[in-house]
């Protein structure tokens, strides 16, 4: 028998809960704690892009602490094999048969720690597992865990020794985040809240998987009106004909800002979607599935991108109707 979604209020104030023990660790970055939990409540795929040091690993393992669940990490390295993620088939002398012995994607978090620095064809592994949720290893597919979430983080394409994600791959991920420098308070108060033991040891679960699971249904009862999804519609079409962008939003981008506005609606103590919960997460959710065109901006950057979308999303009017709940 499955378990009834958790009421929106009880919701609330457990996703408060674990971003408030969230920041704990990561001082004065809230708004990219709370991204990262709509992401992981809407059964998406987060990406931390940052310089090194600045806390993406740490926000990674922090967030998963609070969920009692199954967590891996995989340090990606150019060295690191496909094999090394989905698992291999070894053979048993004693059956004399192959056997599949699971990789670290075999979690219901896994933490991809500076993904871009394995190869291509390392980076493809991951693939099939965040779209499918599925390995397939010689012949056979193997369902993964219920949850599935992929943390991954990643150094800025600048910093040697990093190759660029493919645009399929970086398409799986519901939305990209940056940490960015703390301001001098915050840093201060990291020195000495990190001066004996590490912050992190003290991070308690707040739900076990199977009350994340009732989260996670929250999320998805969420209502969307037809008004609010022609507003985000509106809003990919835009970006597929801008001259800005020589590659716009994929549908499946569409999908996912849907499932991320509705976990920040219920985050919000609402049962319905606001246009203000789309704009709030239409540059997380899509600037990093976009491709800018050379001309804009003089290259091909990401801050270009999120200034584009910033600016398709302030051009596109809300739909009459988009405003009101059911």
């Amino acid at each position: 028998m499955t378990a009834a979604p958790l009421p929106v209020p009880e919701f609330t104030r457990l996703g408060s809960e674990i971003v408030d023990r969230i920041e704990t660790v990561i001082d004065g970055k809230r708004d990219a704690v709370q991204v990262a939990l709509m992401v992981v409540l809407a059964q998406g795929h987060l990406l931390i892009e940052d310089v090194p040091g600045v806390g993406k690993t740490m926000l990674a393992r922090a967030l998963a602490r609070t969920i009692d669940c199954s967590v891996s990490r995989i340090q990606f390295t150019p060295d690191l094999l496909p094999s090394d993620i989905t698992g291999v088939s070894v053979y048993n002398q004693a059956t004399q048969e192959f056997e599949f012995k699971p990789g670290p994607v075999f979690a219901n978090i896994v933490i991809g720690d500076e993904i871009n620095r394995a190869s291509p064809k390392t980076q493809s592994a991951l693939l099939e597992s965040m779209a499918e949720r599925q390995v397939t290893v010689d012949g056979h597919t193997y369902e993964l865990d219920n949850p599935f979430t992929v943390v991954a983080t990643q150094n800025p394409i600048e910093m040697e020794g990093t190759y660029a994600l493919p645009e399929a791959q970086r398409d799986r991920f519901m939305a990209r985040i940056s940490m960015g420098y703390p301001d001098a308070k915050a840093e201060a108060a990291m020195l000495r809240a990190r001066e004996d033991h590490s912050p992190l040891d003290d991070v308690a679960p707040v739900v076990d998987t199977a009350g994340f699971l009732r989260m996670v249904d929250t999320v998805r009862g969420v209502f969307v009106s037809p008004a609010v999804e022609q507003y985000m519609v509106a809003i990919a079409q835009a970006t597929r004909s801008d001259s800005d962008l020589r590659l716009g939003a994929s549908p499946r981008a569409t999908l996912q800002l849907m499932a991320a506005a509705k976990a920040r609606a219920a985050l919000e103590g609402r049962e319905f979607v606001l246009p203000d919960d789309v704009n709030a997460l239409a540059r997380p959710v899509l600037s990093h599935r976009v491709v800018v065109a050379a001309r804009a901006n003089g290259a091909l950057t990401q801050a270009g991108a999120d200034e584009v979308i910033g600016r398709i999303v302030d051009s596109v009017p809300v739909p009459l109707g988009a405003v009101e709940n059911r």
